[in-house]
């Protein structure tokens, strides 16, 4: 393996990555500034609240994109991972 493609396939590795993270960290964001500005508004200081919004947030949206992660990695493998393990 040269040095090229051990280098675009980490690129391509960092992408996929930052791809499929980006939904749930956008998701955890919102909900955490949601939480965050009604605790701000209400002066409820309770750390439970700050806690379960964003959990189920995070559960729901990796639900919901399950597919679209799984279908991201194993084209990666397909594409990409597998013909280099393969060809040597």
């Amino acid at each position: 393996m040269d040095e090229a493609l051990f280098y675009d396939t980490l690129r391509q590795g960092l992408w996929i990555a930052f791809a499929i993270s980006l939904p749930i960290l956008t998701v955890a964001l919102a909900a955490g500034l949601i939480v965050g500005l009604f605790q701000a508004l209400t002066s409820i200081q309770e750390m439970t609240l700050t806690f379960v919004p964003k959990l189920a947030a995070i559960v729901g949206t990796f639900w919901i994109t399950m597919a679209f992660m799984t279908e991201s990695l194993v084209s990666l493998f397909k594409s990409t991972l597998i013909p280099i393990i393969a060809g040597g």
